[in-house]
């Protein structure tokens, strides 16, 4: 694995406006509610051409329900050289722990 895992919870302390958190999940999901800050593009779009929405220069906090697609997503980034940080309870967690 190439790149860090963190908490809902240990996301919460390290929140401000100046880190840049991707709501992975399809657009309806994303309508319904999301993390605070957090911009939506769909997996299937940032997979396939993640060029067109990231700077490798950049982290990257990814999010999606649960933490599985997140990871999943990570992985893939990761081995193109991008800086990122699976969120691994998701959403869910989010939603959970406040």
């Amino acid at each position: 694995m190439f790149f860090d895992e963190i908490s809902s919870k240990k996301l919460k302390s390290i929140m401000n406006n100046s880190i840049n958190l991707i709501d992975v999940r399809d657009n309806y999901s994303y309508s319904l509610g999301t993390i605070d800050n957090s911009i939506n593009i769909p997996a299937n779009l940032l997979l396939s051409n993640p060029s067109s929405y990231l700077d490798k220069n950049k982290k990257y906090y990814i999010f999606c329900n649960s933490g599985n697609t997140s990871f999943k997503v990570c992985n893939y980034l990761s081995r193109l050289n991008y800086d990122v940080v699976n969120i691994v309870d998701g959403y869910q967690g989010y939603r959970d722990s406040i």
